[in-house]
């Protein structure tokens, strides 16, 4: 199963001492936008979202579709094929994709200690 790049996004009380905190630690702001009260850093092939009132707790992020660079990928397996996987595999969803539409969209799966892991199309 092909998921995508891949990214932790963190739930931050306080972004600018979070930005700077990861500031420290070599990160940079490649996307996102502070006064939307989100951004993502990178460090390397390493990617952090830090989110303000965004997330409702830290959660693992995978964009089918995108490489670690956040670029295109030539073929990729769509977010609703990898739903319809692990519905197969009976692993419950807390939140699905409409499996009618095409592009992007997104689905959530919890882990076994409830950590949200979020499946989010762009392309």
């Amino acid at each position: 199963m092909q998921l995508g790049g891949f990214s932790v996004g963190l739930a931050v009380a306080d972004l600018a001492a979070s930005m700077e905190f990861y500031g420290k630690l070599g990160f940079t702001q490649y996307a996102g936008n502070p006064e939307q009260n989100w951004v993502i850093m990178k460090n390397g092939d390493t990617n952090i979202g830090l989110f303000k009132g965004i997330l409702e707790k830290n959660v693992l992020l995978f964009n089918p579709g995108w490489n670690q660079a956040a670029e295109p990928l030539d073929s990729f397996t769509d977010v609703r094929e990898l739903q319809r996987q692990l519905k197969a595999q009976g692993v419950a969803l807390a939140s699905e994709a409409d499996e009618e539409t095409t592009g992007p969209a997104s689905c959530i799966v919890l882990d076994p200690d409830g950590n949200p892991v979020y499946l989010d199309q762009h392309v």
